[in-house]
């Protein structure tokens, strides 16, 4: 999908600039053509010569230039190309562009442009978490800004956390999926996915019920992540306070049961993931009416068995999904406890992370897991939700064109 597609490069000011020779490399390898524009600040990790060489085109800098404005203006600059990147985008220039400021030739052509802008995150963990910082770039998806990270890990700085430009192959695959994406196209174009999402809630009575801590971002984001790359998407969603993710069927519910149901009738399809963190037990004989707290005594409740909704949805048969994915929430013991519900469930594969009281995955925008299969385990870094469901799709995508 990178086949002469044609990509204006911006390079702001950080140490991850120095990752951008690679890309610019890997990105021609795939038939696209780069032109780049060097702010001051990325001229201090990396030539306009280096740059120059690399995309077989010049690079520009000054808005100011005579010629460069003669041959290549900032306007022209801005609307020849297909998409513009910028790798990697600083917290000053992500403010620049809230702001529509435009005092240099990268922040003119940002402005001018009438095409798609994708921006790689990248700067120290506490001016990525600073609310103004998370602010713009709320901002900036509102207007459809797309980005692709930024990971966690060792940052330059010499601190861990949030703030490591993204790694040349998930840029590249964001723009694979961008553009696979506008062209109405995808590897999972044609097949259907079904997700589930989020807690359950189990009434107690009509004020309370049995639930857990799920916050449904990972589930939600995994949904987003296949219907990018083409599948046709229903997502089955308890109760969240995640907003609906464009692009894919949603089905609300709020117990167990309902997502149950809300599953069955949502067969046929060729792959299910089950994200959802469904209670295991209901309450037999929930109260019609609040129950009453009486001094001294304690209402006893009789727990029943909910559904279980893996389980079922991978069990043999001829209208079993091609491929069943599970997850598993631990606290202890994380791969020896998935590798057991894996082949409990008779699922084919099974996503395990730790939601130990301190692990912030439940609730958390970040998540470290292991994907468990029949061939063994593989764990993965600690990445934002997001990029851990854009990982797990392309596992998908790659099963998909294998098997299917």
């Amino acid at each position: 999908m990178l086949e002469n597609r044609r990509i204006l490069l911006i390079v702001a000011g950080g140490i991850a600039a120095v990752k951008v020779p690679d890309l610019i490399r890997r990105l021609r390898e795939r038939g696209a053509s780069v032109r780049c524009i060097l702010t001051k600040g990325g001229s201090q990790f990396v030539t306009p010569l280096t740059l120059a060489a690399l995309s077989g085109d010049k690079c520009y800098q000054d808005l100011f230039s005579l010629t460069d404005e003669a041959e290549m203006g900032h306007i022209r600059l801005s609307r020849e190309a297909d998409i513009i990147l910028v790798a990697p985008a600083t917290a000053d220039i992500m403010a620049k562009m809230v702001m529509g400021q435009a005092d240099d030739l990268a922040t003119t052509a940002l402005l001018a442009t009438d095409k798609p802008v994708m921006i790689a995150p990248s700067m120290n963990v506490m001016m990525w978490t600073h609310p103004a910082t998370q602010s713009n770039l709320q901002i900036l998806k509102t207007r459809e800004v797309r980005v692709v990270g930024p990971s966690a890990g060792d940052l330059a700085c010499g601190e861990v956390g949030n703030g490591r430009m993204a790694e040349v192959p998930e840029i590249i695959a964001a723009l694979t999926r961008f553009f696979q994406k506008s062209a109405g196209q995808g590897p999972l174009t044609g097949f259907r996915a079904l997700v589930t999402s989020g807690p359950t809630h189990e009434p107690i009575d009509p004020v309370r019920y049995i639930a857990n801590r799920s916050s449904g971002k990972q589930g939600h984001a995994v949904a987003t992540a296949l219907a990018e790359l083409g599948a046709s998407v229903t997502l089955i969603a308890g109760p969240t306070n995640e907003p609906d993710p464009d692009g894919v069927k949603i089905i609300h519910v709020e117990t167990a049961k309902q997502m149950m149901k809300a599953c069955t009738e949502s067969l046929p399809a060729e792959i299910v993931i089950c994200a959802a963190a469904v209670a295991d037990w209901n309450v037999e004989s929930a109260g019609g009416q609040k129950i009453k707290k009486e001094s001294g005594k304690t209402p006893a409740l009789k727990l029943a068995e909910n559904p279980d909704i893996l389980a079922t949805l991978a069990q043999p048969g001829p209208s079993r999904p091609s491929l069943v994915i599970g997850f598993a929430a631990e606290t202890e013991n994380l791969i020896e406890n998935a590798q057991l519900k894996r082949a409990k469930k008779n699922c084919d594969w099974i996503v395990a992370n730790d939601v130990s009281p301190g692990s912030g995955a439940f609730g958390g925008d970040n998540n470290t897991v292991h994907l468990v299969t029949a061939d063994g385990v593989e764990s993965w870094p600690t990445l934002q939700k997001r990029a851990v469901a854009e990982r797990l799709a392309e596992r998908i995508s790659a099963f998909v064109e294998r098997n299917l």
